[in-house]
């Protein structure tokens, strides 16, 4: 059990890949007629994963937490704490069928809370003089997010008005962080240390679920707006794509699921796309994405229980 005292905050984010893929499959099944079977499955292994790492991070508050707490002030990994609330929205909108009362209550445990989570964290980076460029990678958007996840499964869970709240707070503060990201990316005095590469892909994310969070809010599909976020999504998977031979050099480990979530998240773009838009070149773009991911994800966690078993 000592080993509790080094679990990190960040393996929640294998929740987001796994509850991620089932937010695929679900829509998959909505856009090409595949079993739905394949979508709940997934939800099942992802609500099991999250039990399990919220069992195991509680023991580690309980047994160590001078250990917990220092996390939580750590530069880097206090960005991996909102993980814990994106994974309740994204098992909410994935099991919102399959167990409608809990869903709701971790809809909005999961709203509430990520709001409150981005507060104290974002707080952390005005105050702190301590965190500096150095500090800042791509999982900055983590905290933000989450907001635009809020609105997915809000019809049927949840209060829209508080999603879209939620959807401008993300979006808002999405654009602010930007600059700042692509500063730390694209200049490199100060390079992202290599470990940390993986976080890249979380570019993908922040457009992808803004798009799709967009079409639930509004009951608009293909407008102009949708474009540009499908866009931006399709360019910054391109830009990820382009760096595989540097990423490919990275050794294993957990920042390996940074790549999880937002290729779920630009696999749900693509199928929405593919299913509204003229043109069978969105089709294609979708079967590519899709697969890319079921594969990438079925690989992260394969080499996750390897390691785990090492």
């Amino acid at each position: 059990m000592g080993r509790l005292e080094y679990l990190p905050v960040t393996l929640f984010a294998s929740v987001m890949g796994l509850g991620g893929l089932s937010l695929t499959w679900r829509r998959a099944a909505v856009v090409w007629g595949v079993s739905p079977v394949i979508a709940e499955v997934l939800f099942w292994i992802a609500l099991a994963t999250y039990v399990f790492v919220a069992v195991l991070y509680v023991g580690k508050w309980v047994r160590h937490p001078a250990a917990a707490r220092a996390e939580l002030r750590h530069p880097i990994r206090m960005a991996f704490v909102p993980t814990i609330t994106i994974g309740l929205l994204i098992l909410a909108t994935a099991g919102q069928d399959l167990l409608p009362g809990p869903a709701t209550v971790a809809w909005w445990v999961g709203a509430v809370g990520h709001l409150l989570v981005m507060i104290v964290v974002m707080g952390a980076w005005f105050e702190r003089e301590d965190i500096g460029l150095s500090q800042v990678t791509p999982a900055w958007f983590i905290p933000v997010v989450g907001n635009v996840i809020t609105p997915l499964a809000a019809p049927a869970l949840g209060n829209l008005q508080l999603a879209w709240f939620s959807w401008s707070v993300g979006l808002v503060f999405y654009v602010a962080l930007l600059p700042i990201l692509m500063l730390r990316v694209l200049l490199h005095s100060d390079p992202i240390p290599p470990k940390l590469l993986p976080t890249i892909a979380i570019f993908i994310a922040p457009p992808a679920i803004a798009g799709i969070s967009w079409t639930v809010l509004t009951g608009k599909q293909g407008d102009a707006v949708f474009h540009i976020f499908y866009g931006a999504t399709m360019a910054f998977l391109l830009l990820v794509v382009a760096e595989f031979p540097r990423l490919r050099k990275v050794p294993f480990a957990l920042p390996y699921w940074a790549y999880t979530f937002p290729l779920t998240a630009a696999s749900v773009i693509a199928l929405v796309a593919a299913a509204t838009l003229p043109g069978a070149a969105y089709d294609v773009v979708a079967y590519v994405v899709v697969a890319v991911t079921t594969i990438v994800v079925v690989a992260v966690s394969a080499f996750t229980f390897v390691a785990a078993a090492r």
